[in-house]
């Protein structure tokens, strides 16, 4: 997995990022465990603190769960990481569609562009 961060957001908001498009992804399937905090933050080069504060994310969003003393781990909730993934999908849809119209392209021709590139 890429995990250089951009300097211009905090690290633990595109770890949350990174780490759901994991999860939605199948990098992490259902029901794996995942990287302790200190394992994580030493691969990602990144304090432990920021670390724990995305994963708490995650598990306020339900994409993770804590099984005490075991770790955290992928939902298995399938329903979820579906929804999760459409969202992602259509935030990734509305950007390259505001990218193409900054380039001036209508919706015309933003379709005969995707067309051509398959």
């Amino acid at each position: 997995m890429d995990w250089n961060f951009e300097n211009d957001r905090p690290i633990y908001i595109q770890l949350v990022e990174k780490l759901k498009l994991a999860i939605v992804a199948g990098e992490y399937p259902a029901g794996e465990r995942l990287p302790s905090v200190r394992d994580l933050a030493m691969e990602i080069k990144a304090n432990p603190n920021t670390v724990q504060r995305a994963l708490v994310d995650l598990e306020q969003t339900g994409l993770i769960y804590t099984q005490r003393t075991n770790g955290k781990f992928v939902t298995e909730d399938k329903e979820l990481v579906q929804k999760i993934r459409e969202e992602l999908a259509k935030q990734a849809f509305n950007k390259f569609q505001e990218n193409m119209k900054q380039l001036g392209f209508g919706e015309d021709e933003m379709k005969q562009y995707v067309m051509k590139q398959k």
